[in-house]
């Protein structure tokens, strides 16, 4: 082993990933070391609370205080890692942290989605180094894969799911048929979802990553605000099955295609079929397809949330920041994959300019000639009918489900037939659409 001196990290946050990263670092001390060419050290943590005994190896750290400042403005640390999470008061502490010419390691999603912009400028501007791998799909090297390598490639589309929680809720409405409510509430029980679900429902978390990964793959600056989200709540346990009847299952995808027109950045419920390996990724896994034209389409699996499994990205992060500290800023890897003066303004598609297939259920009245009025406004509008199922009314009910898969459609076409459909005075209630993708 070299005589270098060990280096010494600044960790802000004692949390679930922060206790992970304590973890990681102790207990492969050595292989770590072996791996960066000298020892890691945590000379210096922030936490204003933390469970010491969920973390093993907090007698390695140099010292804990309740000022994250404190740390931020340590002269003897080099490296920043911070895993508060959220805009405030992170920002302004990695912002400190890069005017104090540290590198800065972050889990943090939501902020390098909405700031990152700012921050890679100010890291650049000082010739330091903001990594983020733990930010995107927990333990799964989504970010140096696409950035490192897939460099050779142009990258056609990404595709991910990457929220836990919605995948596990989606995939105990479909395997044991609850409803969605139900299964929320016990992925809350299982600290899965939050109190407050709706950055995981809604799509929010989602956004956050997928704006990352549309950056990364396409060489454009951070648009979060452009990014189009949908959440999962409006899916009935009727839709799975109907869906699996047509030989699809339904997964909350974040989508990012390069198009002749601009760049899709989308996050919602689609449809994929039931072959394609990334429709039979289940519970709270994450997995991402990645399309390059060389490479072709390439699958990365795992686990994307949870302390040692996110504590490994960063940890990673910290062996590149280290390899990296004698390195020329300029000869270092961009944060977003492409040279910064490199960088695209090619416009981000609104949702209405997008072009998918789509799956309709709509509630009809069971009469002759329904079918054939709903067929008409498709079609005056150019959108073909791929399949059909017309469920028997229930009960007794005077209604019955129809559902339509069609085929490819620009979005706005299809939201003026939706619209016109819902008006017919046979159709109850409103059409529930959600989107195909095929992935192929």
């Amino acid at each position: 082993m070299n005589k270098l001196k060990p280096v010494n990290i600044g960790l802000l946050g004692l949390g679930t990933v922060g206790g992970g990263t304590v973890n990681v670092l102790t207990c492969n001390a050595d292989e770590i070391a072996r791996r960066a060419g000298r020892g890691i050290r945590i000379s210096h943590a922030a936490a204003k609370e933390y469970n010491p005994e969920k973390i093993q190896g907090l007698d390695q750290i140099g010292r804990i205080t309740g000022n994250a400042f404190e740390v931020v403005d340590d002269p003897e640390v080099e490296i920043i890692v911070e895993l508060i999470g959220g805009y405030y008061p992170a920002l302004e502490l990695v912002l400190r942290a890069i005017e104090n010419g540290k590198h800065v390691v972050t889990a943090n999603k939501a902020l390098i989605a909405m700031h990152g912009n700012e921050i890679f400028s100010a890291a650049q501007s000082k010739g330091v180094t903001v990594a983020f791998e733990g930010a995107v799909a927990g333990g799964i090297p989504i970010i140096k894969a696409i950035r490192e390598g897939l460099a050779a490639n142009q990258i056609e589309w990404v595709a991910g799911i990457i929220n836990g929680t919605g995948n596990f809720i989606l995939t105990e409405m479909r395997d044991r048929g609850r409803d969605f409510t139900e299964v929320l509430r016990e992925a809350q029980a299982l600290g899965y979802a939050e109190a407050d679900p709706t950055f995981d429902v809604e799509g929010i978390d989602a956004a956050h990553k997928l704006t990352i990964l549309g950056s990364i793959a396409f060489g454009i600056p951070l648009q979060f605000e452009k990014t189009y989200t949908e959440g999962i709540s409006r899916i009935e346990t009727q839709d799975v099955v109907y869906a699996g009847e047509l030989g699809y299952r339904i997964k909350h995808l974040g989508i990012a295609r390069k198009t002749d027109s601009g760049i899709e950045m989308r996050v919602h419920p689609a449809l994929i079929p039931e072959r394609r390996l990334i429709a039979n990724v289940d519970g709270v896994m994450n997995a991402v397809v990645v399309k390059g034209d060389a490479v072709g389409p390439t699958l990365y699996y795992g686990a994307g949330a949870g302390s040692l499994p996110t504590a490994s990205a960063v940890v990673a992060d910290i062996v590149d920041v280290v390899r990296a500290l004698t390195t020329d800023p300029e000869n270092r890897v961009p944060h977003l994959a492409f040279q910064p003066h490199a960088l695209s303004d090619i416009t981000v598609l609104p949702i209405e300019e997008i072009e998918t297939a789509y799956y309709l259920r709509l509630l009809a009245v069971d009469r002759p000639g329904v079918l054939a009025e709903v067929t008409r406004i498709l079609g005056d509008r150019g959108i073909s009918i791929e399949a059909i199922l017309q469920k028997e009314p229930a009960g007794g009910a005077i209604d019955v489900p129809v559902i339509l898969l069609t085929q490819r459609i620009r979005e706005k076409y299809m939201n003026d037939a939706i619209s016109r459909i819902e008006a017919l005075d046979v159709i109850k209630g409103k059409v529930m659409r959600i989107r195909v993708e095929t992935l192929a």
